[in-house]
Order: structure tokens, then C-alpha cells, then sequence
């Protein structure tokens, strides 16, 4: 009688293990599934944002500057006539290196406040 309730037992055993890893399997795919269905949306959405002409007109201005007709377009060109973009960065006099200033993060703020507190005499446009 034991012997048959072991063989039993190693039986169901097995059947539980392969249930409980067909479960996992489950919860995966189906994490996959709202992750990519979620993914979708997002770019259903973007589309529909590509297909409203105000917001194309949006983008034609800012990413390649184009101007609407009796508008004057310019640019801000520095002394060697390359155009100026947005962002200014000063310069320190004592500035000091990655390694200087320490890997953590609180070694680059330091670094940046004692950048900050010695500029050097111009300021350079990039």
C-alpha cells in the first residue's frame, strides 16, 4: 500500500512541477502582451498626433525652421558664421576633470559649484 501512495505521490508530484511551470510561462507572455499592446497604443497615438496638420506645421517649424509665408525666418550666427544653438556653457578658469572632481555624484557638484564660483572672463555660445 505505501509503495502504491509513493508512486502516486511521484506521479501528481510531477504534474504539479510542469502545472506551476506552465503558470510562470503564462504570467510571462502574458506581461509581454500588455507591455507590447501598451507599446502600441503609444505609437496609434503618435500617429494620430502625425495626422493633425497644426502639429505637423509644429514640427516642420522646430525641427527643420521652416516659416509660414510673410513671416521672417532668422538664425543667430556667431563671429565665424556658424548659426548659434540654444544653451550657453561658461567656462571656468579652474575647471577641473571628471577625475579631479571625483566619480560620486556629489564629487561633480562640488566640482560644478566651484566652477560656477570662478568663470572665467567670457562667455562661450554653443
Amino acid at each position: 500500500m505505501i509503495l502504491v501512495l509513493v508512486v502516486l505521490g511521484l506521479s501528481y508530484a510531477n504534474t504539479i512541477r510542469i502545472y506551476i511551470g506552465q503558470q510562470h510561462e503564462l504570467a510571462v507572455v502574458e506581461q509581454q502582451i500588455r507591455e507590447r499592446s501598451a507599446k502600441i497604443a503609444e505609437l496609434e497615438a503618435e500617429l494620430d498626433r502625425w495626422n493633425d496638420p497644426e502639429f505637423v506645421k509644429t514640427q516642420a517649424r522646430e525641427r527643420l525652421g521652416w516659416v509660414m509665408p510673410g513671416e521672417t525666418g532668422f538664425k543667430v550666427v556667431a563671429d565665424n558664421g556658424e548659426p548659434i544653438a540654444a544653451g550657453v556653457v561658461i567656462e571656468a578658469e579652474n575647471q577641473k576633470s571628471d577625475q579631479e572632481q571625483g566619480a560620486t555624484w556629489w564629487g561633480r557638484l562640488l566640482g560644478s559649484i566651484q566652477t560656477a564660483d570662478a568663470p572665467a572672463r567670457k562667455v562661450v555660445n554653443r
